[in-house]
């Protein structure tokens, strides 16, 4: 089992940054690609970023990034830019099948923090 457990949300205008924390403790060194996916209010959940165990990411949008410390137990979100349209709940997930480039498909992960949240206004 890997638990996940995010960090770093908050309230912030338009225009500012938020840096996302997911912490991974468990059998965390199964985890092969680590994903923060987001859900508004009405709609859907949705892939923001991923990056695998080599460091390899994938992205929806330029102005989020990220990355994950040496020892691989943390992963970070770097929300800039951000813009009303981002508010969501933001969610790490952990998938530890191997894939060439690490997927924004929800379904591929089996394990998922409780969330924390994000609010941008106007």
């Amino acid at each position: 089992q890997v638990q996940l457990v995010e960090s770093g949300g908050g309230s912030v205008q338009a225009g500012g940054s938020l840096r996302l924390s997911c912490v991974a403790s468990g059998y965390s060194g199964s985890i092969r690609c680590m994903g923060w996916f987001r859900q508004a209010p009405g709609k859907e959940r949705e892939g923001v970023a991923t990056i695998r165990s080599d460091g390899t990411t994938n992205f929806r949008d330029g102005r989020f990034t990220i990355s994950q410390d040496s020892a691989k137990s943390t992963r970070y979100l770097q929300l800039n830019s951000l813009k009303p349209e981002d508010t969501a709940m933001y969610y790490c997930a952990a998938a530890t099948w191997w894939y060439a480039t690490c997927p924004l498909d929800l379904n591929s992960y089996h394990y998922w923090g409780q969330g924390t949240q994000v609010t941008v206004s106007s």
